[in-house]
Order: structure tokens, then sequence, then C-alpha cells
């Protein structure tokens, strides 16, 4: 037998698809950078995961459509942060268009100018180490310089569509 060299096609509407993704919970984070002319960038994304413990690398993706897709695949540094649960809000307005997202938005200022936002269960401050093309998305692999958390703050969880809390089983 012989291994096909291409995946077939799919089998399921780009709606089945979503649905189907939307099974699996995740937690919420905004990426965070500062553009070569200073200005902030920040977007709500939930496709976050961690690479390499050695070195220590975690991974994200960006639609090639975004606008601030030329600051982030062309700046050093970015940062990715772990909304908590009392962050919904913030997840929310990272999300919408069209608005100035930084708005009264408490921040430090990280490695690369990266911003850190205050009051996240986790950050993770990275290096831009490289990119990959796949389907209508880039793939970001940051190598992290610096990372932060707070052990007593329950993260913020998205679910089907919906935002939750944790609570224990």
């Amino acid at each position: 037998m012989t291994t096909p060299r291409r995946a077939q096609p799919p089998s399921f509407s780009s709606d089945e698809f979503r649905e189907a993704l939307g099974m699996f919970a995740t937690g919420v984070t905004v990426v965070t950078a500062r553009a070569a002319n200073g200005t902030l960038v920040g977007l709500t994304a939930n496709s976050f995961n961690s690479v390499s413990l050695t070195p220590p690398l975690v991974l994200w993706s960006l639609s090639r459509a975004a606008g601030s897709m030329p600051a982030l695949s062309a700046g050093s540094h970015y940062t990715v942060n772990i909304l908590a649960a009392n962050q919904k809000a913030l997840a929310e307005r990272f999300a919408t268009k069209n608005i100035d997202r930084w708005a009264d938005v408490a921040f430090t200022e990280g490695l690369g100018g990266a911003p850190v936002l205050v009051g996240a269960a986790a950050s993770f401050e990275c290096f831009n180490r490289s990119r990959y093309d796949e389907g209508d998305h880039v793939i970001f692999v940051g190598e992290v310089e610096r990372c932060s958390h707070d052990a007593g703050a329950s993260p913020l969880l998205f679910h089907g569509g919906r935002f939750y809390t944790e609570h224990p089983l």
C-alpha cells in the first residue's frame, strides 16, 4: 500500500469544521507588540500552545488578512498575555475592530517594547523566532525570554463560542 502524497478534499463544510473546533476548550490570550513606528498592537487569540521547554518555545497563529500582520511579522518581540477570568472585557475589546483597543488599558513595557497586560494570569515575552505560512494563517513561534504568572489567578476559558471560568471537578 502506498501512502498518499496529498490530503483528500474535506467531507465537511467550513461551518461544520468551526463547530467541531469549538468543542476544544482553550485559554484566552491577548498578543501584544509595539510596531516600528511606536504604535501599540494587540489582538485576542486562542490559538496558543507550548512547543518546547529547552529552548522555551511557544506558538500562536494569526490570519494572513489581519491588520496587525505587518507589525507582528516584522517586529522583534511580542508578548502573549494569558487572560485571567476577570479580564473578559479585555478579550472582547482586543477582538473588536475599529476601536481604540488601548484606551484605559493598564500595561507595563516589556522586552522590545511589547506591552505586558496588568492582571494577566501569565505572560510570555517572546523573541519573534520564526513564522510558518499554513493555509490562511501564519504560525508564529516565539522564543520566551521572560515569563511570569499569578499562581492564584483563575484563567479565562473559551468553549463553543462562549467564555467560561474554571471549576475543579
